[in-house]
C-alpha cells in the first residue's frame, strides 16, 4: 500500500467518523407524554400544549395514552415502549399511582427524566418532579363555596360523592377529601376515600372521568336517597352525566353540582346553570413546562425544583363561578372563558 493510499484511507475514516459524530449531536432529544385517555378534553389540551412546546424546541415527541381512564396496562407498557427509544423524559397522567411506579423506577435507573402531570404518584417522590394543580386545594374551594351557597341548609345537605376509580388515584384522593375539608366534615384519614362517618354523604360511586360514568354514579345514589342535594364531582364529564341523571328523575332544580377543571364546555355549563362551580386548572401550561424541563434536563442534566413549600410545581387553581362566596376567592365566568380549553 503507497502512502497516498494510506493518507486517502485515513481521511476517510476522519471524515466518516466526524460525520458520525456530527449526526448524533444533531439527532433530536425525545420526549414522551402518557395521559389516561385521548378523549377527555383535559388530555386533549395537554396533548397540544406538548407538541406544540416540543415543536418549539426541536423535541422529538411520543404520545400515549390509555383506552378509558384507570387503564394502568396501557400506561405500563407505552413507558417500557419509551425506555426502548431511549427517550430522554417522560411526562405521566398515571391512572394507578402505585402500580406505575415500578416501570417509572426503572426508566429513571436508564437516566430518563420522570415527571408527573396533573396526578401526583404515589409515593410523590417516585418523580423526578410533579407539575400539577393543587387538587386538595381545588377540592377545598368547591366544597367551602357549597358550603357557603347552601348556608344554614348545609348542615342538612344529602351529599353525593363521585369519584373517579376504585384504584382511588391520588387525584381522586385529594379532591375528594379537600372537597370534604372545604364543606366542615371531619374526613377522618385525609388519604382515604370512604373513611368518614358524617351521615350527610349518602355514598361515594366511581366514574371513570366520563360523563356515561357519571350519569351511571348518580342513578345509582338516587335510587339510595333521591333527595341528594348535593353532588361532588370529579371532573365536569362526570358532572354533565349527573345532570342528565338528576334530569330523568326531575330533580335537576333541586341539587347543586360542584366540579373541578375548568374546562370550556365546563365553564359554559357553569354560565348555564349546570354546574354551580367549577374550579379551574391549565393542563396547556402543565405540559408546555414539561417540555422546557425535559429539554433543560437534555441540555445540562438540571431537574426542575418544587414550588416554595410543597412538594410539587403548583400551576394554579382559580374557582369559576358567577355567584361568589364570600371569604371564598374567585373569577367570573366571562374570566373563566378567557381562560379555559378544550
Amino acid at each position: 500500500m503507497t502512502i497516498k493510499t494510506v493518507i486517502r484511507a485515513s481521511v476517510a475514516v476522519s471524515a466518516l467518523a466526524l460525520s458520525a459524530g456530527f449526526a448524533q449531536a444533531q439527532e433530536a432529544t425525545k420526549a414522551c407524554l402518557i395521559t389516561k385517555t385521548d378523549i377527555n378534553p383535559f388530555f386533549v389540551k395537554m396533548k397540544e400544549g406538548a407538541t406544540a412546546k416540543a415543536a418549539e424546541l426541536g423535541i422529538e415527541l411520543m404520545t400515549f395514552a390509555g383506552k378509558i381512564d384507570g387503564d394502568h396496562e396501557t400506561q405500563q407498557q407505552a413507558v417500557e415502549s419509551c425506555i426502548a427509544a431511549g427517550v430522554k423524559g417522560i411526562l405521566i397522567t398515571a391512572s394507578d399511582t402505585k402500580a406505575i411506579t415500578e416501570s417509572l423506577g426503572q426508566a429513571r435507573e436508564a437516566g430518563i427524566l420522570v415527571i408527573a402531570l396533573d396526578t401526583p404518584l404515589d409515593p410523590i417522590d417516585a418523580a423526578d418532579a410533579t407539575f400539577a394543580t393543587d387538587n386538595r386545594e381545588a377540592g377545598r374551594l368547591i366544597g367551602a363555596w357549597a358550603a357557603g351557597q347552601m348556608g344554614d341548609a348545609a348542615a342538612d345537605a344529602k351529599i353525593a360523592m363521585l369519584d373517579l376509580s376504585a384504584s382511588a388515584p391520588s387525584v381522586d384522593v385529594l379532591r375528594d377529601q379537600g372537597f370534604m375539608a372545604g364543606f366542615g366534615i371531619d374526613v377522618k384519614d385525609e388519604n382515604v376515600i370512604g373513611d368518614e362517618d358524617d351521615a350527610r354523604i349518602v355514598g361515594h360511586e366511581v366514574t371513570s372521568g366520563n360523563e356515561e360514568g357519571g350519569q351511571q354514579a348518580m342513578e345509582a345514589l338516587m335510587q339510595r336517597d333521591p333527595a341528594i342535594n348535593l353532588v361532588y364531582t370529579i371532573n365536569e364529564p362526570a358532572a354533565a352525566g349527573a345532570y342528565e341523571a338528576l334530569k330523568s328523575f326531575g330533580m335537576e332544580e333541586n341539587a347543586l353540582i360542584v366540579s373541578i377543571d375548568g374546562g370550556c364546555p365546563g365553564v359554559q355549563n357553569v354560565e348555564a346553570g349546570v354546574i354551580g362551580a367549577t374550579a379551574q386548572q391549565y393542563p396547556l401550561l402543565m405540559a408546555s413546562m414539561g417540555i422546557e424541563a425535559i429539554a433543560t434536563f437534555a441540555a445540562d442534566g438540571t431537574k426542575p425544583e418544587t414550588s416554595e413549600g410543597l412538594d410539587f410545581t403548583n400551576t394554579g387553581v382559580n374557582l369559576v363561578t358567577d355567584k361568589p362566596v364570600e371569604g371564598v376567592p374567585s373569577i367570573s365566568v366571562a374570566e373563566g372563558l378567557e381562560q379555559c380549553w378544550g
